[in-house]
């Protein structure tokens, strides 16, 4: 690529503030006043810039709000960014991820290389809510969202910005800064991960194509010992009869694949049955002989986003090494129209046996998921979690914020619910019972690619339930959630979702998946 993507890397530390050389110290402040006393040191030896700020009523404290003053060598940093952290009582984890997240924004902003972060320190109190290694986790996570920007085709990008980020999370208290350092070493992993998925998802038709996905995937593997990588060609998808890859696949010119990662961790039993994480990788949608409208048809290139989600989080559980054995399935295929596409009208017969009649070639991200799900039954995953850009059904049921969460298995929902609340990747939990499968029943196949226009969300959960039978199942649609619009500030494109939350998700299952 001609311009890179701006290098991170994040740490914390036990330091005096005051005397830390940093282009910018972010210094957060509830709305009773500095965080810490190491805060309150930072303002008083400014000349208590805080005080005038609150009388003139420009910044007071409140969540997502920012104020800058230039330290003209009263503290040893260049600038100083007063941080905006709330109430005192609701600081949470996504407070503390906004923070640094705006923190690191406001550096990339400023062209500065090395940032400081006093953000947090437990208030004091070893049972404070978060604790201190949840804190540095989700500090160094914030950074790497905040921080991040997607102009490796931007011929003049690298004087908009500087190459890289020194972001080191700062505290005056030694156990405070092992406790910090323990989460960092886990958010940065997280982090890094979730950025990857955002370039790889931004990265257009023409960079991404089911073949060269593939090879990023081999790439990945070869880049982490416990991670290993298969890849089904479309002759070996032919001869395992993968009829739901196939169809979608048939009108391109660029062939479908079905990537497979496999992570076995030393420490995972062998008698410990794999989860199993599938992605939706459409590399490009254009719906097909059933074409979508041209306008906005160019942001089709995100239809890849839950399987390059799957991608990056393999990366980073096989990197944090949680003790149970992972396989990630990858569906990819290119949904062109030629004259070699299937058609509304044709029957499909998929991978598990079940037949499939197309109403409409738009709704192949259930066609090539239900090939993976059932190879995923196949190499004994007994808990097997979805996430697929699946539904403009969802969008309009849930909007922006919130991503469709349905399955078969109850625990496994709240154990996915769990993890949103600990990664703030929002999830809503949709019904996609009997009522919806008899909605996908066809009358001259077992099953129809297409329900009524009712509940759009739900039947296509429902139609996806029927290739997972045997297993625990969760679906995850996060067709309205994982793009930010063209008119955000920082970064418009992908955010990564379901890196982080899939991460979460496995390394909390290491007892029983």
């Amino acid at each position: 690529m001609k311009n890179r993507i701006i290098d991170i890397q994040v740490a914390a530390r036990q330091a005096e503030p005051t005397t830390v050389k940093a282009d910018l110290l972010a210094v957060g402040v509830f709305e009773d006043g500095p965080c810490c006393q190491a805060s309150q040191a930072v303002n008083t030896q400014l000349g208590d810039p805080l005080g005038s700020l609150k009388q003139l009523g420009d910044f007071e404290g409140k969540v997502q709000t920012s104020a800058m003053v230039y330290a003209d060598g009263k503290v040893a940093a260049v600038r100083v960014l007063f941080v905006g952290l709330g109430p005192r009582e609701k600081c949470d984890p996504q407070t503390l991820f906004k923070a640094a997240a705006l923190a690191a924004s406001k550096a990339v902003d400023l062209k500065a290389k090395t940032l400081g972060l006093l953000l947090y320190c437990g208030q004091g109190d070893k049972d404070a809510t978060p604790g201190l290694e949840q804190a540095g986790q989700v500090m160094a996570e914030g950074v790497f969202f905040g921080a991040y920007r997607y102009d490796e085709y931007l011929e003049q990008a690298a004087e908009k910005r500087p190459a890289k980020l020194t972001a080191t999370l700062l505290t005056a208290q030694e156990k405070t800064a092992a406790a910090l350092k323990k989460g960092v070493a886990v958010g940065a992993i997280t982090g890094a991960a979730q950025n990857y998925a955002r370039t790889l998802t931004n990265r257009p038709a023409n960079m991404i194509t089911p073949a060269s996905l593939a090879a990023e995937a081999r790439k990945l593997a070869a880049s982490v010992p416990s991670l290993q990588c298969s890849v089904l060609e479309p002759t070996q998808l032919k001869t395992q009869k993968m009829g739901g890859i196939l169809a979608v696949g048939q009108g391109s010119a660029n062939t479908p694949r079905l990537i497979v990662l496999r992570c076995k961790p030393a420490g995972a039993s062998p008698k410990t049955p794999a989860i199993g994480l599938v992605g939706k990788a459409i590399t490009f949608d254009s719906g097909g002989i059933s074409l979508k409208p041209g306008q906005g048809m160019q942001d089709m290139k995100f239809d890849k986003s839950g399987g390059i989600a799957v991608l990056a989080a393999m990366w980073a559980i096989a990197n944090l090494k949680p003790k149970v054995p992972v396989i990630g399935l990858i569906p990819a295929a290119e949904n062109m129209p030629g004259g070699t596409s299937y058609r509304p009208g044709d029957i499909i017969t998929t991978y598990s046996g079940k037949t499939v009649e197309i109403q409409n070639t738009d709704a192949e991200g259930r066609l090539i998921l239900c090939d993976a799900l059932a190879y995923a039954r196949r190499l004994g995953c007994q808990t097997i979690v979805d996430i697929a850009t699946l539904t403009g059904a969802c969008a309009v049921a849930l909007g922006r914020k919130r991503a469709g969460l349905m399955g078969n298995d109850q625990t496994l929902i709240d154990r996915l619910k769990t993890a949103s609340a600990q990664t703030g990747e929002r999830l809503w939990h949709l019904p996609c019972d009997d009522e919806f499968v008899e909605e996908m029943k066809s009358k001259i196949a077992d099953l129809k690619n297409v329900g009524d226009k009712w509940g759009g969300a739900c039947t296509a959960a429902a139609f996806l339930s029927q290739f997972a039978q045997g297993a625990k199942w969760a679906h995850i649609d996060i067709a309205g959630v994982g793009v930010w619009g063209a008119d955000e500030k920082d970064a418009p494109g992908s955010i990564g979702f379901g890196v982080r939350l899939l991460t979460a998700f496995v390394a909390a299952s290491t007892q029983k998946p």
